[in-house]
């Protein structure tokens, strides 16, 4: 359900579960709600009562076929063997096999990730994982990204830390992802775990200072990884934490405090380079570049770099000359903050060595990255916003003929009159990539404008996907070919590596029977978001029995009723996790009320909003727990099942 471990790719439910949810949640302990991705992971203690259920007989055989599934392969040899199987369905069906293979798999796993905090407790987790290295913690929901979620929603860090810190003796590595992070849960960790800390990731969490982060620089000096993107931190000391981390750490490899409000002073990052001959990765907030080259001369190790800033380009340039600048050969993974037009050739003698190149925060022009793009015939990943266009992404199709994973974001419409008539993306540009970049995996994409012949493209030429995520703009009033049920069925037969599925669309789009395609040719998907899709209940009810691996499902502005949703979600057999926005609901709720089963809590989220709320606002969240109801549901969600 929600335990998943080694890697974050979704998976498949245990098949002697996978028809009775409250034996699926009880075979896998830890569990419960989100399973986003990876594997998950079976209880020693529940699979025994799971078994003392169906009787002595059944216990007898489950003990007869141990004996001869672990006939002649001694213990030492067997935990030797499992270190080797990193895939998590892998180590999911292995730990099913008997009751002895299960506690192998228990003193051997070294990595599980927690999908949604709220679907076990800590100490749980220590029963079934005792050996854990490395833990990663997921909170908020995915929509708390997009300010969706109010701020007091919950996911505390505090009841994890204090455990982790207390029992979980082998742990190096922790990442937190969208948690509230305080600086005393910083500190109690810290006093813990400082001697043995080796990665800590902080990733889009918030509630802590940089005095907590200085804390951690000066007794954490095996810390090789510190990650803090995207983190809402109070500055409290300036950037003194920067200038501890440089003098007491010299095997840092990664530091990372990409798109923060933390202030960096060039001095105390060049001081950090000096002193960290190990690092590879650097990602800053704002940081004027001409101000770094000193930096990057003695950064020979130096991987990949992200931020640093360019002038404004309204602003009066004064003697800015690049001639001279200089990126240490090794660099291949680039992300510049705020570089226009006459900062580009900074990046031309370099371009032919990226691997990947980031300019969705560049003030440039469809026909700036044309000049780029055909200069980087090794990119393997570029992300950009739309001002590309479907020219800047022919260019992509004829150079970059290596590329994995690209990533096209909206840009600001209205944004330094970049946004062009030729900085829009439509049915051309993707057709172009997916015919001139068989490689990708990972596909997210907003377009102005898209046709079936686009989407079929894509699912003929496009054969690598595992992830694709498209986003039909609202830009254009008119759309060239409605519906795209046809597009969408063509994609998906053709794309069978696929394993999340985003398509986020207008109201027309994406028919009943378009839904249907879906979850017929949905056969591995386990993530999906769908947006202003269906015409009634029948659509998301024949989705339903279809998706056989979909375990976490995420609907938005699709206005199906209460009834229909409780009866798709019972019908999604491996569904983990549903989180809707936009429905029809009633006064009291009752139609969710379907849903009710064993281990599966329900929620309704009040909108940040005075008076009346709308229907295309209403939220619910549903997903499989271990740990029962909520005991710190803030006034903006209010818990439907279990209610008390």
């Amino acid at each position: 359900m929600v335990i998943h471990c080694t890697s974050d790719a979704g998976g498949r439910p245990p098949r002697a579960a996978a028809h009775r949810p409250e034996k699926k949640a009880a075979a896998r302990e830890g569990e419960g709600g989100d399973r986003s991705g990876g594997g998950g992971s079976v209880a020693g203690s529940a699979q025994l009562s799971a078994a003392g259920a169906m009787g002595g007989e059944a216990e007898a055989g489950e003990r007869q076929l141990g004996r001869v599934l672990s006939f002649g392969i001694p213990d030492t040899a067997l935990g030797l063997v499992m270190g080797y199987v990193e895939d998590p369905w892998d180590r999911d069906a292995i730990s099913l096999v008997c009751r002895h293979w299960c506690r192998v798999d228990e003193l051997s796993r070294k990595h599980v990730t927690v999908a949604m905090a709220y679907s076990t407790t800590p100490e749980r987790l220590f029963r079934r994982f005792p050996c854990l290295e490395s833990l990663k913690l997921k909170a908020k929901p995915r929509a708390a990204m997009f300010n969706l979620i109010s701020d007091d929603w919950g996911g505390s860090a505090s009841p994890w830390i204090r455990q982790l810190s207390a029992t979980f003796h082998f742990l190096k590595k922790l990442h937190l992802r969208r948690m509230i992070v305080s600086d005393d849960d910083i500190s109690v960790l810290v006093r813990a775990k400082a001697h043995m800390l080796v990665s800590l990731k902080l990733d889009r969490c918030s509630g802590f200072s940089t005095p907590s982060l200085a804390l951690v620089a000066r007794s954490c000096k095996k810390l090789e990884t510190l990650f803090l993107e995207e983190s809402a931190i109070a500055e409290k000391e300036n950037d003194e934490w920067i200038r501890e981390l440089a003098t007491n750490n010299s095997v840092l490899e990664t530091l990372n405090f990409f798109l923060t409000d933390l202030r960096a002073s060039p001095e105390h990052l060049t001081l950090l380079v000096r002193n960290c001959q190990r690092l590879k990765t650097l990602k800053i907030s704002e940081c004027f570049m001409p101000d770094l080259t000193g930096l990057f001369r003695i950064a020979q190790t130096l991987q990949e770099f992200a931020g640093g800033s360019f002038e404004e380009p309204d602003q009066q340039v004064v003697n800015r000359n690049y001639e001279n600048y200089y990126f240490p050969p090794s660099l291949h993974r680039l992300s510049l903050l705020y570089m226009g037009t006459n900062d580009l050739q900074i990046l031309f003698p370099y371009s032919a060595a990226l691997k990947k190149l980031d300019l969705q925060f560049a003030f440039l022009n469809t026909e700036d990255h044309c000049q780029i793009v055909q200069r980087c015939p090794n990119l393997e990943t570029l992300e950009a916003r739309d001002v590309i266009g479907d020219r800047g992404l022919q260019v992509v199709a004829q150079t970059c003929k290596k590329l994995q994973r690209l990533r096209v974001e909206r840009g600001d419409d209205d944004h330094g009159g970049l946004e062009d008539e030729q900085g829009r993306i439509s049915q051309v540009g993707v057709m172009a990539v997916a015919q001139g970049c068989p490689e990708l995996t990972y596909w997210a994409i907003h377009v102005s404008d898209i046709t079936n012949a686009a989407l079929e493209a894509v699912g003929t030429f496009s054969r690598n996907l595992n992830d694709f995520r498209l986003v039909l703009l609202d830009r254009e009033a008119h759309i060239t070919e409605l519906p795209l049920d046809n597009g969408v069925r063509a994609l998906l037969r053709g794309c069978t590596k696929l394993r999340r599925f985003a398509f986020y669309v207008r109201a027309g789009v994406l028919t009943d029977v378009g839904l249907g395609y879906v979850g017929e040719f949905s056969k591995g998907i386990r993530y999906m978001l769908l947006g202003n899709v269906g015409e009634s209940d029948n659509g998301i009810l024949q989705l339903s029995r279809g998706c056989p691996s979909l375990q976490k499902l995420e609907l938005r502005g699709c206005l199906f009723s209460e009834h229909a949703l409780a009866v798709a979600a019972l019908q999604l057999k491996s569904l983990r996790y549903l989180w809707v926005q936009g429905y029809r609901s009633s006064p009291t709720g009752a139609g969710l009320m379907a849903m009710v089963r064993p281990f599966w809590n329900i929620e309704f989220i009040v909108p940040d909003q005075d008076g009346p709320c709308p229907d295309f606002r209403k939220q619910i969240l549903a997903y499989y727990s271990l740990a029962g109801r909520r005991t710190d549901c803030p006034p903006s969600v209010i818990p439907l099942y279990p209610a008390f």
